[in-house]
């Protein structure tokens, strides 16, 4: 049987009951579970609601308690998450995707990894799919250029504006790293670390790049930290939050304009041009791998632009 450890994993998802059903499993098949899980769900269908309803004893016969949130009145990541919060029991918040996979032992070395110091605000899993890896030639001179401590490693930190790069891997690195910001791919939080309100209200929707202002506005008051031995394969599967290029472009700009200038308080001009060049940059580097992507991502970058340069981001 599974040690219960005081955790409430709050898990948002929208119309993916099959890659849901996969995650749920790999949960079960851990050493140590949180105490409840919370499925906050704004799926149009009752896929979601049955397979909870399926899943529930699979989770009491381990004393762990599966919770179902109709959330469809409030759909998007961030609001999901602050609704499964608001219901929550425990003293540690654990957000994860709803299309991960746990390795063996990995809540284990992820509870391990935040009890090795008080002061620890939060640690994420390491996604064994989606690491730091070297930026190309024309990626590393604009980080440098962005960059005023070029002589510090750059996995896991906010860079510049705004970019946040992926922590990294390696065996000669401690099993708990030191980082700037963490994702909510899988992520154990003190709920006494987590500011009020978890998320502002403008992410709503794929709710982008709240994982980097929530772990930003921690990190001001808080050490975080990467768990390299809780390691996770993160499946990431498409969404009708991703199907509006346009708009998904446009939300990316805006809301990594939020978290610059109101997270972390960086308003000046330098960084706003840096924000555009690195922002157009991405656009044109992911359109080059998908074509047909590029024009509605350029028209809701600069419809983006313009809301940012009117002053009503």
């Amino acid at each position: 049987m599974s040690n219960i450890l005081p955790i409430s994993a709050v898990i948002a998802t929208r119309d993916r009951s099959c890659v849901l059903r996969s995650t749920l499993e790999s949960f079960l098949e851990q050493d140590c579970l949180p105490s409840e899980f919370v499925i906050a769900d704004s799926s149009l269908t009752d896929a979601t609601e049955s397979l909870a309803k399926k899943l529930a004893p699979a989770f009491e016969t381990t004393r762990s308690k599966l919770h179902y949130l109709d959330s469809r009145s409030t759909p998007g990541a961030a609001p999901q998450r602050i609704g499964g919060i608001n219901i929550a029991k425990e003293d540690y918040i654990l957000f994860a995707d709803d299309d991960i996979l746990l390795d063996p032992e990995c809540l284990r070395n992820l509870w391990d990894a935040l009890q090795s110091d008080p002061a620890l605000g939060g640690v994420n899993c390491l996604i064994k799919n989606q690491q730091f890896s070297a930026p190309g030639r024309i990626s590393g001179l604009l980080l440098q250029w962005m960059d005023h401590t070029p002589e510090l490693p750059l996995a896991g930190r906010i860079v510049g504006p705004a970019t946040n790069l992926l922590p990294a891997d390696g065996e000669a690195l401690p099993d708990v790293v030191p980082v700037e910001w963490l994702n909510t791919t899988c992520t154990l939080y003190r709920r006494s670390a987590l500011p009020d309100p978890v998320f502002p209200e403008r992410f709503t929707g794929a709710s982008h790049f709240e994982d980097l202002a929530l772990s930003a506005e921690v990190g001001k008051t808080h050490p975080l930290a990467n768990a390299r031995t809780a390691r996770i394969f993160h499946d990431s599967q498409p969404g009708s939050h991703k199907a509006d290029h346009r708009a998904h472009a446009r939300q990316e700009l805006l809301n990594r304009h939020f978290v610059m200038s109101e997270v972390l308080g960086r308003k000046s001009a330098g960084h706003h041009f840096w924000l555009a060049v690195s922002h157009f940059y991405q656009t044109f580097a992911s359109g080059m791998r998908s074509p047909r992507k590029l024009l509605p991502r350029l028209l809701g970058s600069m419809s983006g632009l313009g809301t940012i340069a009117l002053g009503k981001n």
